[in-house]
């Protein structure tokens, strides 16, 4: 079952029907360990509404309120050597080798929830980089407990020129303004998504296809709860949390977006998540 956040309302998708949930806090009602029950509930009790059609064509927004988003690093053995690759020149390399066999993963906070950007909305490349590019990354929408209620696309926009500086730039390297975004909705499941889950990123350009790649979610070395659970260590999340789960799709140093660049981000299951560089 998938739910969008509308200026409206909540929108529920189960099946071919849409359903409609008003005067609900988006917090709230998301920040909660029987979600997928309560879904399934209020889809026994309504009736499906054609008017959610024009909610979602008209006035969606990202799927996160007050939550914070947090990010995963060098989960992927293709973005170790990425990284790898990227600060060689300044001595960071072996770095990223020791977090990604370290039993403590690589955690970092990525922007507050009115930063994020949302389905057909515009992310940004910093004026001060020259090496620029979408992460594309299943997220994890987290409730205040540590549970994982469901799963969301992420496009964590990341300056390569600048992390590759120095690792101690990171922060500046992703977080930024319009350097988040999410959505377009959430799928909400009681079960794992399947170890041949798909991420795919297409970047087109002036009506071209620029760059495409993919991979599947297995070749994530670490497990979503070990992740969840070094988070959650010393921080509380009141109104829950997303999190990036890494990425496993790593331009290489030929390329670098442009403003006026289409960003497609596809999940299995999910949906695609389309973006435009401001």
């Amino acid at each position: 079952m998938k739910i969008y956040r509308t200026k409206k309302g909540i929108v529920l998708e189960n099946g071919h029907d849409l359903y409609l949930v008003k005067d609900q806090n988006w917090d709230e009602f998301i920040n909660d360990d029987g979600l997928y029950q309560k879904l399934t509930n209020i889809v026994q009790e309504l009736a499906p509404d054609k008017e959610a059609h024009d909610w979602l064509a008209n006035a969606l927004l990202p799927p996160v309120g007050s939550q914070e988003v947090w990010a995963s690093g060098v989960t992927y053995f293709r973005s170790k050597l990425g990284r790898q690759e990227e600060s060689k020149d300044s001595g960071g390399g072996t770095f990223y080798e020791k977090v990604y066999q370290a039993e403590r993963p690589e955690l970092f906070m990525k922007a507050t929830g009115p930063r994020v950007m949302g389905h057909m909305q515009e992310v940004r490349i910093r004026k001060d980089s020259k090496w620029d590019v979408p992460e594309p990354e299943l997220t994890l929408l987290i409730s205040s407990s540590g549970k994982i209620l469901g799963y969301t696309i992420g496009n964590d926009m990341s300056s390569r020129s600048i992390e590759g500086e120095n690792p101690l730039y990171l922060p500046q390297a992703k977080v930024y303004d319009g350097s988040t975004a999410l959505g377009p909705c959430i799928l909400i499941s009681e079960e794992a998504l399947p170890p041949d889950t798909s991420i795919k990123l297409e970047i087109i350009r002036e009506s071209n296809l620029v760059f495409s790649d993919s991979i599947t979610i297995d070749q994530i070395k670490r497990k979503f709860s070990q992740l969840v659970e070094f988070l959650y260590r010393e921080y509380t999340f009141p109104s829950g949390a997303f999190l990036m789960t890494g990425t496993g799709i790593v331009p290489d140093h030929t390329f670098t977006l442009q403003s006026g660049d289409k960003i497609k981000i596809h999940i299995d299951g999910i949906g695609t998540l389309i973006n435009m560089v401001a």
